[in-house]
């Protein structure tokens, strides 16, 4: 009799022990699953953040594109500009004064 108490005793204790282990699985699993939430919303914020990076490299590579096209025509008309008379003619020509 005196060996089932104990036995029993020995039981509830594992019980009790258990019970404790799993709410302590629990709560870590919650805070577990807020961290998860936490980072899930700060990806969401750098990818846009990422986006709005792309698109501004996007438009400035543009106008750099457009500023370099238009630095090549203007040397072109520097160049065209420039002749052995001492460059006379070719300001006229590009003034539209010839």
């Amino acid at each position: 009799m005196e060996a089932i108490k104990k036995k029993m005793q020995m039981l509830k204790l594992d019980k009790e022990n258990a019970l404790d282990r799993a709410e302590q699985a629990e709560t870590e699993q919650k805070h577990t699953e807020e961290r998860s939430k936490q980072l899930e919303d700060e990806l969401v914020a750098m990818q846009k953040k990422l986006k709005g990076t792309e698109d501004e490299l996007d438009k400035y590579s543009e106008a750099l594109k457009d500023a370099q096209e238009k630095l090549e025509v203007a040397e072109k008309k520097a160049a065209d500009v420039r002749t052995p008379n001492g460059g006379r003619e070719g300001c006229e020509r590009w003034l539209g004064e010839a």
